[in-house]
């Protein structure tokens, strides 16, 4: 179903073009991804398309009918409104009964005798009944909850603005559209609520079209890309990691072409250099073709992010954290917590939103002083603080006054020493934008800065609070590459998956009530880690305890007595004889859709058919991975229990 048309629209601020001539159609089921450097206009463009701002040209057409719904950065509630009843707040007609069914029940409570009000309360259950709206306010509380807000009955007044926009981005989830815009929506949620969001995008009917820098989330989500690059919108029928390969050949294309072009052009020059004056018709028009060669050159280039900057030695010694305990009220954040920090440490820090993992870094950089323990830098030790928040940075100065600040002059990671000026254009400020004010840059575009001015001072250790906030992708893989060669030590807080994934090696995780965790790998490896530790509690209701060495002497000599016969059964037996072929089957089946996907790359129709049998396959191999494993560990169980009988 066609949902809405986006006409040769055009913006522009003061010289600056955003966008122009974007043209594209949104059906439903399409989940667009929209992706670009900071300051290239993605915001303005879903603000645009949802009519928040006008365009300079062109027009978005929106079928009558179509319900468009956008999460907004800075939403509005109202002054006593709770957080469960802003997301039950819409005007659909079931969550209209939610709410009259709810407020029945309240005015019983003061007159349980009214019988005019248990008439009432009957109309609307029938009403609820008929519009299957009865799971609604649940369904509320679990969006609410798993988005990190436990007390659903709090005034929104009383909220961060962290946690007023994860408010606004349940109701939007939960309140009926045929179109859903999305900015940013991962920011200042933690990992779990991430994955929940994944999963609930993934389900979603309508279309939906979204700005963020989580890389995971956008290849799993999104079946469509839209970039925008010096002014143009390019668009892949993709997920993210499809996209990836399809612009890489975009840009083989272009300098392919580009390369063409300026042969042709030496062509051209050297007839002209020769003399040749254009006395004839032909002689003029391949003059002509002369210029209008020169007038189809390239785009100016976007430029390339630079962050190769110079460390400061590092010592021996560089952190040790003992026994730490930190509190606030009758919370108890860290308790106890030991660690020491060994050269290219790369630490990774995850745990839900409030559980204390900013303030272990603000610990760290003697801006919180702890309730116990201590924490001690090493003599040698030069901070990079990289916060989450702008309090810091004076916004009302310029640009180059802010970096000056910092330094002057600045050492490159291979020695050359470049000025205040060199470096903001290193880091995509052309000297255009050097001289302005701070308050007038884009969010990304002052979290860039700020990262320049930390850097600039030359830290060995960097203490980075939730840096992919507001950082576009693009920065995101250059920081990444500065990070394998950062001979320092990199203590992160974030909640990208794919950013610890690529690049921590440990993680400690709050894991609730003060208790901090050490786990050895990245994200990934981590949260493997902590499902089976888990699964393993659920299944046994409580850890195991470590037994006594004449305990475990004296179990395992009754254990042999007893010990059953084990045996495969007859299902079993034709499973683990079979199963290795069920497994070459499905892997050659997942390497042939894979190649179909790859040859489906522009119909998005067959594509999203093509991924769903995919998503169906993975699930199966999962399956017979499952089952493998099972019947390998019970065949080893029978040869250990047949040689305890021998």
């Amino acid at each position: 179903m066609h949902l809405l048309s986006v006409e040769n629209i055009a913006k522009s601020y003061s010289d600056k073009i955003l966008f122009e001539n974007v043209t594209f159609g949104v059906e439903s089921g399409d989940k667009i991804g929209i992706i670009g450097v900071n300051g290239t206009g993605k915001s303005t463009l879903l603000k645009v398309i949802a009519g928040l701002e006008p365009a300079d040209s062109g027009k978005v057409s929106i079928g009558r009918s179509v319900v468009l719904r956008m999460l907004v950065q800075d939403p509005v509630f109202g002054p006593e409104e709770t957080a469960l009843e802003h997301v039950l707040g819409g005007d659909s007609p079931q969550l209209r009964a939610v709410r009259e069914h709810a407020s029945v029940l309240e005015e019983l409570a003061l007159r349980p005798d009214d019988s005019g009000l248990q008439e009432r309360l009957i109309a609307v259950g029938a009403r609820m009944d008929e519009l299957n709206a009865w799971q609604l306010e649940s369904e509320a509380k679990t969006a609410l909850t798993k988005l990190g807000i436990m007390n659903v009955n709090d005034r929104v007044s009383t909220f961060s603005g962290g946690q007023r926009k994860r408010v606004a981005m349940a109701a939007a989830l939960l309140q009926p559209s045929d179109v859903l815009i999305l900015d940013e929506p991962t920011n200042h949620i933690d990992n779990d609520s991430v994955a929940w969001l994944e999963g609930m995008l993934q389900k979603r009917k309508g279309a939906l079209l979204m700005i963020t820098h989580d890389r995971y989330f956008l290849d799993r989500v999104s079946n469509r890309v839209i970039e925008l690059d010096r002014g143009t919108a390019f668009f892949y029928e993709a997920n993210y990691s499809r996209f990836l390969e399809l612009k890489l050949e975009r840009e083989e294309r272009e300098a392919a072409s580009e390369a063409k072009r300026q042969n042709l052009l030496r062509n051209e020059l050297a007839w002209i250099r020769r003399g040749v004056q254009a006395r004839s018709t032909k002689q003029k028009a391949r003059i002509d073709r002369f210029e209008a060669l020169k007038e189809q050159g390239p785009k100016a280039s976007a430029g390339k992010l630079d962050v190769s900057v110079a460390s400061t030695r590092l010592g021996k010694k560089i952190l040790e954290i003992e026994q730490l305990s930190k509190q606030f009220g009758d919370r108890t954040l860290i308790k106890d917590l030991s660690y020491i920090a060994v050269p290219e440490d790369r630490l990774g820090i995850v745990g839900r939103n409030g559980s204390g993992k900013s303030t272990l870094l603000k610990l760290i950089a003697g801006k919180l002083q702890p309730d116990g323990g201590r924490v001690e830098l090493g003599p040698t030790v030069k901070l990079g603080w990289f916060s989450q928040e702008h309090d810091e940075m004076d916004e009302s100065l310029r640009v180059m006054e802010y970096i000056r600040e910092g330094a002057e002059q600045v050492k490159t990671a291979d020695g050359t020493t470049i000025s205040a000026g060199q470096m903001l254009e290193r880091f995509l400020f052309p000297s255009a934008t050097q001289w302005s004010v701070i308050s007038k840059l884009s969010g990304g575009e002052k979290r860039r800065l700020q990262l320049l001015r930390v850097l600039m001072e030359a830290p060995n250790v960097l203490l980075l609070d939730e840096p992919t906030n507001d950082l576009d992708i693009a920065t995101l893989t250059v920081l990444e590459d500065y990070l394998d060669d950062f001979s320092g030590v990199v203590i992160v807080v974030s909640h990208d998956r794919y950013f610890l994934d690529r690049t921590v090696d440990r993680i400690l995780a709050f894991e609730g009530d003060g208790a901090v965790t050490q786990y050895t790998g990245n994200y990934s490896e981590y949260k493997e880690q902590a499902d089976r530790k888990e699964a393993a509690i659920q299944v046994g209701g409580t850890p195991v305890k470590a037994a006594s060495a004449s305990s475990v002497s004296e179990s395992a000599s009754a254990e042999r007595k007893e010990r059953p016969v084990l045996k495969m059964s007859y299902k079993d037996q034709k499973d683990f004889e079979q199963i290795d072929g069920w497994i070459a089957e499905t892997e050659e089946a997942l390497a042939a859709i894979a190649a179909k996907m790859d040859a489906a790359a522009s119909d998005s129709g067959r594509l999203q058919e093509l991924m769903e049998e995919q998503s169906s396959l993975e699930t199966k191999l999962d399956g017979l991975l499952e089952r493998w494993t099972e019947l390998n560990e019970l065949a080893e169980q029978i040869a250990a229990n047949k040689s305890g009988r021998a």
